[in-house]
Parts: structure tokens; C-alpha cells; sequence
């Protein structure tokens, strides 16, 4: 019972007070790619017009979902696009927290499962990571020619929002270039930093045509603003094309350092290479990496450490931290009010 109370009372920190008066709709799709053999599942969130009753959207065993009414028809009028990039490892789920809330607001929100990096396919020969970029301008193109289905974009009003890996492909379709060469060698200096890691698992640049791909100008002109959340990676972004960024830039850090994700190396260290006056950087002193994940039910940390010893730890935040709950509520105000901001400029 106590268990069944805590699920319904984190349910309704996370459900906003508008739900009722803004309804949203929730839709699948499938973007099939024969020449790449890259198909992606695609997710969006919709202001809808409807009076149906919202069911539970990506609710499971472990992670809190989020309230929407599945196939609704989307609501009249002209609504700003957001384009969501999950983690290594991770989902479109992830975010549902912040889609969710996006859409309440009046934004349609599209996120995609990139192949070869999710929780279910870590392939290195799918990873690719230029292909993510690319992922989320496929994105991109989907909603913008199914007006019926989730409504119509307005113009010059596209944002980028990504997690952790998500943030590297985010910077990525806003402008900036990725140097393989400059990575590896800031690697042999920080090898522990989680990008490392990662970066080694996935061996982008092991072929010299993917090396050359890594290298290209990965950017998407319709993107008109974006928000990393802890990104990794950032150290091997050129300092020129960083300087170069043209589209305003909000960076929010987890302020837990760790190892693998020091903020002073990462996020923090980025901002000093992007352009002082559109850039904008927030450090959350009790948010974790994981924090910016979805949140996890009680006992949601010992079914995922009961199938994968050691990776309950995506349910922790920082010691004595608020709740996520509130953690992802200051990150919605921060992240809507960036990008109100940027879309009247």
C-alpha cells in the first residue's frame, strides 16, 4: 500500500495543474530509412483538441510515465517544435517528464530513439554518431508533414533539447564541429570522463570514412535554439565552431561531481567556449547525471539492480537533494522560459 500511495503521490508532483485545461495527445511512428537501414521509432507529445481521458504514457515497473491521450487530434493553430535526443543507453522515455510538460505549454515535442544507442541496441556498427544528428532533422521532417497528425509548426520556432549524449548531438545540429583527433588525445588526459568511455565502446572514427563523417558540418539551419542537460563529449568540439554557435545556448549541469561526469570538465567548460551573449548556463548543485532522467518508482532501483547489478544508480540524485520531482520542475520553468525567450528574438 505504502508503495502504491508514494507511485500516485510522485504521479501528481509530476502531472501539471493545467493538464485538464491544455489536454495532449501522444503518437507513435515508425520512419523507415532502406538506404541507411537506419528506421526510427519516433514519439511526439501535441497540444490536442479533445475531451478524452488521458491514459499513462511509457509508465513501467520502474520509471513514473506521463499522463496524454494516445492518436488525439491535434489542437488548431501554430505551435513552436521541440526535437528531444536521449542519453547512451538511454530512450525516448527518458524525458517523458519534460515532453509531457512541453506540451502542456503549448509546444509539440518529437523524440526518437537513435539506433545503436539505446537501452536495448548498443551496437557500435549501428552507434554511428553522426547519424544522431541526422535522426533528429528526420525528426524534424516528420512532424512538419503531418500537420493532421500533430499539428502545424510555426515558423523559425525549432529547439534541440538532449541529455547527456543527447546534449553532444544537440550542439552538433546547431553548428558546432566535432574533431576526432582532438578527442582522443584530451581522452588520454581525462580517460576516466564518461564520454571516454562511451566513445571508446563505440569507435565512431575506427574507419576513415567515419572519421570523416564525425568531422562534417552536422547542422540543420531550422534549429533556432537548443538545451544541453549534462552533456558528455563537449571536449572535442572545435573551439572556432563553438565561438562560431549561432543560435542561443542554455547549458544546465548537474552540480554532483562524479568521475565520469565533472561538470568543471564538461558543461561548465563548454560555456567559457561559447558565445557570452547567447549563451546561458545553470549549475544544479543536488541534480546528478540521472536526475535529469525519468523518475523512478519505490522499489524501482532494486528491479534494475536485480538485472543489471550496478545500474540502479540511474534512480539516485544527490545526497540530501530534493526530490526529482522538484529537480524537473526548476529544470521545466528554466528550460519553457529559455525558450519563450529565445523564440521572441
Amino acid at each position: 500500500m505504502r508503495t502504491a500511495f508514494c507511485a500516485i503521490l510522485l504521479l501528481c508532483l509530476t502531472s501539471p495543474a493545467f493538464a485538464d485545461e491544455n489536454p495532449i495527445g501522444f503518437k507513435t511512428a515508425t520512419l523507415p530509412d532502406v538506404e541507411n537501414q537506419r528506421t526510427l521509432q519516433l514519439a511526439v507529445w501535441y497540444p490536442a483538441a479533445t475531451t478524452a481521458k488521458p491514459e499513462l504514457i511509457a509508465d513501467n515497473a520502474v520509471f513514473i510515465g506521463a499522463l496524454a491521450v494516445p492518436d488525439a487530434p491535434p489542437a488548431a493553430g501554430e505551435h513552436p517544435l521541440v526535437v528531444l535526443s536521449h542519453g547512451y543507453g538511454g530512450n525516448w522515455r527518458n524525458q517523458v517528464w519534460l515532453a509531457s510538460a512541453l506540451a502542456h505549454q503549448g509546444y509539440i515535442v518529437a523524440a526518437v530513439n537513435h539506433p545503436g544507442t539505446t537501452s536495448k541496441d548498443r551496437s557500435p556498427a549501428a552507434a554511428q554518431l553522426w547519424q544522431r544528428p541526422k535522426d533528429l532533422s528526420r525528426a524534424i521532417d516528420a512532424v512538419l508533414a503531418q500537420p493532421t497528425q500533430f499539428g502545424t509548426v510555426k515558423h523559425n520556432q525549432i529547439a534541440a533539447v538532449g541529455h547527456s549524449l543527447g546534449g553532444w548531438t544537440v550542439l552538433e545540429i546547431a553548428g558546432a564541429r566535432f574533431d576526432p583527433d582532438l578527442f582522443n588525445r584530451d581522452c588520454n588526459v581525462h580517460p576516466k570522463l564518461g564520454g571516454c568511455m562511451g566513445y571508446r565502446q563505440m569507435d565512431p572514427a575506427g574507419t576513415t570514412a567515419g572519421k570523416v563523417q564525425l568531422a562534417t558540418d552536422l547542422s540543420d539551419k531550422r534549429i533556432t535554439a537548443i538545451v544541453s542537460l549534462d552533456l558528455g563529449l563537449s571536449r572535442g568540439f572545435t573551439h572556432a565552431s563553438l565561438a562560431a554557435l549561432p543560435v542561443p545556448a542554455l547549458v544546465i549541469a548537474g552540480g554532483v561531481p562524479s568521475e565520469e561526469m565533472d561538470p568543471n570538465l564538461e558543461s561548465a567548460a563548454l560555456v567559457k567556449r561559447l558565445p557570452k551573449v547567447s549563451t546561458q548556463y545553470v549549475e544544479l548543485a543536488d541534480a546528478t547525471h540521472f536526475s535529469f532522467m525519468a523518475i523512478c518508482k519505490p522499489g524501482g532501483m532494486a528491479l534494475i539492480e536485480a538485472d543489471s547489478p550496478g545500474d540502479g544508480m540511474i534512480c539516485r540524485d544527490g545526497e540530501g537533494a530534493r526530490p526529482r520531482a522538484v529537480i524537473q520542475q526548476q529544470l521545466v520553468g528554466l528550460i519553457s522560459e529559455f525558450l519563450e525567450r529565445s523564440f521572441r528574438h
